[in-house]
């Protein structure tokens, strides 16, 4: 792609939510206010309309700056509705309206080009965004053949020749666009019909813009990444003083944490020494907190303000981790009732676990399907293990053994299971460990009935450090003085470590 002047564009760019900042507070003066305090009678004083607009402008920065920062690929992709849907089949038939109107007057008899030329304008709109502040001689010359005062006088006059227009356009394209769109660009230049030119046109123009913005985003991130705590702080600092209630479910989150917390150490100190008990630590706390994001509850809507941005990254990782821990325990019950025999086979692990989470994938939803999942995969592992000892030449397990293995398999979806509930304590110290430290040291040493799932759930745990991590950084600020008030009587409150 022909972007020679990145900084230049970088500057474009990051001056855009600063113009939707503006575009906000530019709310008309005689707007009806929310604010009146004849409201009626039970009815409390809510927010004016800009001041709203206000806060889901500040969210919608906030969210976005997080996401480019956050998720490596991310990228915009051009919106189109599905085609069985209703929007779908509605923008269908009004853009085959809009196209079939276009035909019948260039077919008309003389040809009628007024919507050729106001489409011809939006092109040369669309291309000047394309262009950067470098691009002085390509812009010269687009303003010079694409003048609409000039094309309007050659429809006057007859002369109007839409396949030159079109000709020169596509060559202009052919040296704005990234090299991906090569071929859309040559398809241009196969086609005839000027309709069919006109609307191709449109549709790889949007496409280049797409790859504009992308590239951009790509562009900015290094910058991004060393100005996004600050920036996101900040940006959240807004939010809180336009929604004081911005951090409720949060210091619900961390409420509850710390009280799991006092309990443990409770009980720690009763099981060695009644007198022994020490201070309850705030980043154990915040560890706690963050390790329940693993399991929370889809009902539950009371999600930390804090970690909204990225729920859907740490519900995907609480599924997968639900995943490991049955694959884990399944593997540990074949491995137990066989002896350790099959495990030494060659090739049988690995055979194992692809089915083992083929046949559970999607089944963390509800529960049924994961007893109907589990009921099938203990007659597949039985099949497989049979399969792998007679290959060997390996004596057969008594039919005991075997049927003991299925049922323990089928049972595995009860959530306090005796194998699922020790991997999954043991899955808990694992990542609790990686939380003690950054998430670019090494991993602690795996537990021995993990390791034939370390390098996913060291994966994992590499993914889940990554988020605390900058999440704790970004927010360390509002949760200290939260976990103040929590462990620290008020005495005590000024002079306590925060959670950073």
């Amino acid at each position: 792609m022909n972007y020679n002047d990145g900084a230049n564009k970088e500057q474009t760019v990051a001056e855009m939510p600063n113009q939707r900042d503006d575009a906000a507070d530019d709310s008309p003066a005689d707007l009806p206010s929310l604010e009146k305090l004849d409201s009626p009678t039970g009815s409390p004083p809510t927010a004016s309309l800009s001041s709203l607009m206000e806060l889901e402008n500040c969210v919608s920065n906030l969210s976005l700056a997080h996401e480019i920062v956050v998720n490596r690929d991310f990228c915009f992709q051009p919106k189109s509705p599905p085609t069985d849907s209703l929007e779908g089949r509605v923008t269908e038939i009004v853009h085959r309206a809009f196209w079939d109107s276009l035909q019948e007057q260039l077919n008309s008899d003389p040809p009628n080009y007024n919507h050729a030329v106001i489409l011809l304008q939006e092109v040369k709109t669309m291309i000047q965004s394309l262009l950067l502040p470098g691009h002085v001689r390509l812009r010269a010359q687009l303003d010079e053949v694409l003048d609409m005062e000039l094309i309007q006088q050659e429809v006057d006059n007859g002369a109007l020749d839409l396949h030159r227009l079109a000709g020169y356009i596509i060559n202009t394209m052919a040296s704005l666009c990234a090299p991906v769109r090569d071929p859309q660009i040559r398809a241009l230049r196969d086609l005839e019909d000027p309709v069919d030119l006109l609307r191709e046109i449109f549709r790889v123009l949007g496409l280049m813009k797409t790859d504009m913005v992308n590239f951009t985003i790509q562009s900015l991130r290094p910058h991004l990444m060393q100005q996004a705590v600050q920036y996101e702080r900040a940006k959240f600092q807004q939010i809180l003083d336009k929604q004081p209630a911005s951090l409720d479910n949060t210091t619900a989150w961390l409420q509850a944490a710390a009280s799991e917390e006092v309990a443990a150490v409770t009980a720690r100190s009763e099981s060695s020494s009644p007198d022994s008990r020490g201070p309850v630590s705030a980043t154990a706390v915040l560890n706690r907190a963050y390790m329940s994001l693993l399991h929370w509850e889809p009902q539950d809507q009371k999600y930390p303000e804090t970690v909204l941005m990225d729920r859907a990254r740490l519900d995907a990782l609480g599924q997968r981790l639900q995943m490991l821990v049955l694959e884990a325990s399944v593997l540990l019950l074949t491995n137990a009732q066989c002896g350790g025999s099959v495990f030494s086979l060659q090739g049988c692990v690995g055979k194992l676990r692809q089915t083992i989470a083929a046949l559970l994938e999607g089944s963390h939803a509800r529960e049924a399907d994961l007893k109907g999942a589990l009921l099938g995969l203990g007659e597949t592992v039985l099949q497989q293990v049979t399969e792998a000892l007679r290959a060997q030449g390996g004596a057969a397990l008594p039919r005991e053994s075997l049927d003991l293995l299925k049922g323990q398999i089928s049972e595995l979806w009860k959530q306090n299971h005796p194998v699922r509930t020790l991997i999954g304590e043991r899955v808990q110290v694992f990542l609790q460990a990686m939380l003690q430290g950054s998430p670019t040291k090494r991993s602690p040493e795996l537990p021995a009935p993990l390791r034939l799932v370390s390098a996913e759930l060291a994966e994992m745990g590499t993914a889940f450090g990554r988020i605390v991590h900058f999440n704790r950084t970004v927010f360390g600020p509002f949760y200290a003085p939260i976990l103040r008030k929590l462990l620290f009587p008020p005495a005590e409150a000024e002079t306590g470590d925060d959670s950073r």
